[in-house]
């Protein structure tokens, strides 16, 4: 007697319930999450959290969208929360007040704010240069590449660190506190400056994603770069200009989270690269390539972001919560895993 047509609806069912935890599993985990942080504390759904949220959001999104393109193209990059750190101390050393007794340059008066964003943004651009040039042309793997750059990075930003006097750099100019802690207040809802530099990088990032070529060789490069190459893409130099623009994002980053906090040191940057990644993965940008959208990343960010400060609202220990959020990064890729194997 043939069992085949009493096995099929069982395996099917299987298969679709496989499907489903592939493509949305990681987003059920993070649900039930947030529904057990709001069963524990209610008030978390106030117009004052969701303010605050979107404040430490937007940096981190910044920083996101720089890392997020490399990704599409099979990399990474390791070094950003070092870049970050070193853009904050950098402009912090740039940006205190006149009048501030610390300050670290005291016969420096007052720079223009765009001057020293094109300062940090350049420095990035030089580091994501050095790193492209490994990865394109010393064909080192971006993992090792960016390890190493991550190294030398915080050692320079140690040494410059040093240098000023190894304290925390604060006061800066109101002008700089202004710019990164500024809001607009829409009756009892207040929308930070921040906010809106996030949403220029949002648009930015996905003009040059879906309407110009560059964005279309990022994704060629991702999905095969021998294809890629076949097709009159030059590979060493999209990986440059990808790997240099990323530069530019930590940098800009770096400076508002200086300014966000009030203040900078050598540490500041700290795992940021792994949140960025992480955020990357679980809003759908895949590590095999080819794969993602700007809409992915800003909502794995949220999503993060969601998390993490609510967990710090019903009082978690930082302890348990990386163990929480290396426990959602670590099954965000075995599901991206799966997605890739079963595509091949």
């Amino acid at each position: 007697m043939d069992n085949t047509n009493n096995t099929k609806p069982g395996l099917q069912l299987g298969s679709v319930g496989l499907r489903y935890l592939k493509e949305g599993g990681i987003y059920a985990v993070l649900f039930i999450l947030l529904a057990v942080i709001i069963i524990q504390e209610p008030s978390f759904l106030s117009l004052r959290n969701l303010s605050n949220i979107l404040t430490q959001s937007s940096v981190r999104i910044i920083i996101a969208l720089g890392v997020a393109g490399l990704i599409v193209t099979q990399g990474t990059d390791l070094s950003a929360g070092r870049q970050v750190g070193l853009a904050a101390v950098v402009s912090a050393s740039l940006l205190q007040s006149v009048d501030n007794v610390n300050k670290v340059f005291p016969d420096l008066g007052e720079l223009p704010i765009i001057g020293v964003i094109i300062i940090v943004c350049s420095i990035g651009a030089v580091i994501g240069l050095i790193n492209g040039i490994i990865v394109a042309y010393l064909k080192v793997t971006p993992f090792i590449a960016t390890l190493g750059t991550m190294i030398i990075v915080y050692g320079v930003n140690s040494l410059y660190f040093d240098s000023i006097g190894a304290s925390p750099v604060a006061g800066f100019d109101p002008r700089f506190s202004e710019f990164a802690q500024g809001f607009l207040r829409f009756g009892t809802f207040r929308l930070s400056y921040l906010t809106f530099y996030a949403i220029g990088a949002i648009i930015f990032m996905w003009i040059l994603w879906n309407k110009t070529v560059f964005g279309k060789n990022i994704f060629a490069i991702g999905g095969n770069p021998e294809a890629a190459k076949v097709s009159g893409v030059n590979v060493p130099v999209t990986l440059l200009k990808i790997y240099a623009l990323s530069g530019v994002f930590y940098g800009f980053g770096g400076m508002l989270e200086a300014g966000r906090i009030g203040s900078a040191t050598n540490n500041l940057g700290f795992m940021y690269e792994l949140d960025a990644i992480a955020a990357c993965v679980v809003g759908g940008v895949s590590f095999a390539g080819g794969v993602g959208s700007i809409a992915g990343v800003v909502t794995g960010v949220l999503i993060f972001t969601v998390i993490n400060y609510g967990m710090t609202y019903i009082g978690v220990s930082p302890y348990w919560q990386y163990i929480i959020k290396g426990s959602i990064i670590i099954f965000a890729v075995a599901l991206d895993s799966m997605k890739y194997a079963d595509k091949k």
